[in-house]
């Protein structure tokens, strides 16, 4: 049935071409923004965790640079200490050198001084946008390193930087040790060396109760041969009730060298006499032993204020004193070297899991091109088309008026 008050045609074409348009908008606009999902509207779910990973993208480039900057600090700190090392190097064969009789050793004393300067001029320089992980002036340090997500909780994680203290600080003279017997090549208030002879030879060193009180920190390293003991007092040493701090630290000392595994060396403590260590020598080479005492404020370097090659006997002490300040610096750079290779690790990944997380937000709202395309000339023919129907439909009125001519 015809009729010219409903044209069902013309209402069919018209529904047909406004569904054409809005698919063609969306279209459009596809291909305009270059998303398929532009705002929550065209899919809540999905366009809500493509904003969430692209907040974690941004928080990760703030990640990376906190790395880059923790890297370039840590650089600067490690190669602080590669120089540091080189540079006690340098003043280790000048202390070897003046071990010579036929020597200048007021020469050698003035080299050894001007390298000491110039170590505290690369520690004091070794800063990164004013942070320096080698003056003293810091413990620790923590580099944001990773944003960790677990379902609507995010939590940041950091890589924590030692620093190691290669300041010279505030050397103080506190008279520690005394001598043994008359076999000790040389002794003073903090520092000495002592040879004992192969096959049983024997000597004593006592460590005393100084002209200054012990404090927390205070240490006392020996060298025996290539190997180093230490013990650092405790603030419960100092607090223990025993009349005799020092003799704690012998006990501790006797126990950090028993620890070393020295062929043919025993040491001996008798608590009878406080503070004693008596080293015996049944091994089949010489060993020469050393031994320093710095105080908690000298800062890692802080030996180097003792070192003097003026005389043979302080030379021999010196060689033993440098030898513990390059073990030092070697650790440092060795830690700093450490420290910076994970931070780099870490930056790597943070740069592949950014990539990962900006293709996964690409794979979930980008519009795929070619088929938009293809969707595109697909709607204009059906637009076309639809205007040609609602054409069409509205004229079949005026088609009836022939049926009353």
């Amino acid at each position: 049935m015809s009729s010219i008050l409903t044209n069902t045609s013309a209402m069919v074409a018209l529904q047909t071409m406004k569904s054409i348009n809005k698919n063609m908008a969306m279209t459009q606009s596809e291909i305009s923004t270059g998303k398929s999902i532009n705002n929550a509207k065209d899919n809540a779910a999905v366009w809500a965790i493509s904003k969430t990973m692209e907040s974690d993208v941004k928080g990760f480039k703030g990640i990376s640079d906190s790395l880059a900057l923790g890297s370039t600090t840590v650089g600067v700190a490690r190669k602080a200490s590669e120089t540091v090392t080189d540079l006690l190097t340098q003043m280790k064969g000048k202390i070897v050198a003046a071990q010579e009789g036929n020597v200048d050793r007021d020469k050698l004393q003035t080299d050894v001084e001007a390298l000491r300067d110039q170590i505290e001029s690369v520690v004091g320089a070794a800063q990164f946008n004013g942070l320096n992980l080698v003056d003293g002036s810091q413990t620790s340090v923590d580099v944001l390193s990773s944003l960790d997500r677990s379902g609507s909780d995010v939590s940041a994680s950091s890589i924590t930087v030692d620093a190691q203290n290669l300041s010279t600080g505030d050397y103080l003279l506190n008279d520690v040790f005394a001598a043994g017997t008359a076999s000790i090549v040389s002794t003073d208030a903090d520092t000495f060396v002592m040879s004992l002879d192969q096959g049983g030879g024997t000597d004593e060193i006592t460590i005393q109760d100084g002209a200054n009180a012990w404090a927390a920190g205070d240490k006392i390293s020996m060298r025996i041969g290539e190997k180093t003991a230490s013990y650092t007092v405790t603030a419960g040493d100092i607090t223990s009730g025993n009349n005799s701090v020092a003799d704690l630290i012998a006990v501790g000392m006797k126990n950090a060298i028993d620890a070393l595994g020295v062929e043919g060396l025993t040491v001996d403590y008798d608590s009878a006499t406080p503070g004693e260590l008596a080293f015996t020598n049944d091994g089949t080479a010489d060993l020469t032993v050393s031994g320093q005492y710095t105080n908690a404020d000298a800062g890692g370097l802080g030996a180097l204020a003792s070192i003097d090659v003026s005389s043979a006997t302080n030379a021999q002490t010196a060689l033993g004193t440098v030898e513990t300040l390059i073990d030092t610096a070697i650790d440092a750079a060795a830690a700093f070297g450490s420290v910076q290779t994970r931070i780099e690790t870490q930056a790597d990944f943070v740069s592949e899991l950014t990539d990962s997380l900006k293709a996964g937000i690409g794979s979930l709202v980008d519009a795929d091109l070619e088929e938009t395309s293809a969707r595109l000339q697909a709607l204009q023919v059906q637009q076309q088309l639809a205007t040609q129907s609602l054409s069409i439909a509205n004229q079949a009125p005026q088609n009836l008026l022939s049926l009353f001519r």
